[in-house]
């Protein structure tokens, strides 16, 4: 057996160390959004491929804006945790890009977003049932409402993982879903009218979201038993005009708070 002399042997370790840091991390930390007070302006860069996957038509004289819409907020459990979380997505005037979950863990000063953007879909509700279980919900909007799914959190929202509905690809939109326990949940699946079988179907999880059976198809609308609690009314996203941006707002009172905003616009896909 032949054995590399000293120096050579240091020389490649030292080339292999040196290649190594160049390298970038495999999952880089998605970056930090901090609060000046300002509307904060969520990174979004519109590639080739997504003008491709998308069917937009941008030419340099007339580039397709893209915006951020924000559809729920919801703090996590208990209340002054500092944990809040925002979920909507990212779209053109016409396409729905990318789903956009973002999370802050210090009332609002800081912000992340909590998981990767998934192409096409949205999110659209949020629950926490303690201080670890937790769910957003959503569903892939192009071209039609399909494949609904949820993510699910069991530290709190620090990481989630995203847990689809049926095994396969189907048209469906979660109308609402609700988990009195963690081996009790009920959600309700909209396939549209004139679905074959019944337009809703009643679904439920004995495993915190894990695996979904389906239980009774109707063609008319299903409440789930026993009835969910109300969504929290201490937080609204409103849409503000004059400032072009989303405000998270907390009920304090008889006043709404802001908490944080995020600008609507977020560039424009072009050439």
């Amino acid at each position: 057996m032949r054995f590399l002399p000293e120096t050579v042997l240091l020389t490649v370790l030292a080339a292999v160390a040196a290649w190594a840091q160049e390298q970038p991390p495999a999952n880089p930390a998605p970056p930090v959004l901090e609060n000046s007070g300002k509307p904060m302006l969520l990174p979004f860069r519109c590639t080739e491929d997504d003008v491709q996957w998308a069917g937009l038509s941008c030419p340099a004289d007339e580039p397709c804006p893209v915006y951020l819409e924000l559809a729920a907020v919801e703090s996590g459990v208990p209340p002054g945790s500092g944990r809040i979380f925002a979920a909507g997505n990212i779209h053109s005037s016409a396409v729905t890009l990318y789903s956009v979950l973002l999370a802050s863990e210090d009332a609002g000063h800081t912000w992340r977003e909590a998981h990767e953007r998934i192409r096409g879909a949205s999110l659209d509700r949020i629950q926490f049932l303690d201080a670890e279980l937790g769910w957003t919900s959503g569903q892939v909007l192009s071209p039609l409402p399909q494949d609904p799914f949820l993510l699910l959190t069991s530290d709190g929202g620090k990481t989630w993982r995203q847990r689809a509905i049926f095994s396969e690809s189907r048209v469906g939109s979660i109308q609402q879903f609700h988990f009195s326990a963690k081996d009790s949940g009920s959600l309700i699946i909209d396939r549209g009218p004139g679905a074959e079988g019944g337009r809703y179907e009643l679904y439920e999880s004995p495993d915190a979201g894990e695996t979904w059976t389906i239980r009774e198809t109707s063609d008319r609308p299903f409440q789930l038993k026993p009835p969910p609690v109300a969504p929290s009314s201490e937080w609204r996203a409103r849409a503000d005009g004059p400032t072009q941006s989303f405000h998270l707002e907390r009920r304090q009172g008889e006043r709404w708070v802001p908490v944080a905003a995020f600008a609507v616009h977020l560039g424009a896909c072009q050439p």
